[in-house]
């Protein structure tokens, strides 16, 4: 996943536009798009398909604040 895309989901999804984030994503193969893909769905309140992603990602599921994670996301992959 680019840097630009990466920023561009979280930005995306930080200002309300969950759709087009998940759309950015749904079509990337990395485990940094599935971990992204996979806080989206936690965003929408679908865990289980969230903890889906997060397996696909190769991560622990996370079970803290959204904000935190989206931070999380953030520092990591941008």
């Amino acid at each position: 996943m680019s840097n630009r895309t990466c920023i561009e989901a979280l930005e995306s999804v930080r200002n309300g536009d969950w759709d087009f984030a998940h759309r950015l994503v749904q079509e990337m193969n990395t485990p940094e798009a599935a971990w992204i893909h996979a806080y989206l769905h936690r965003v929408e309140g679908d865990l289980a398909n969230a903890a889906y992603w997060y397996r696909i990602a190769g991560r622990p599921e996370h079970s803290g604040p959204l904000d935190e994670e989206w931070q999380e996301l953030h520092d990591t992959l941008c």
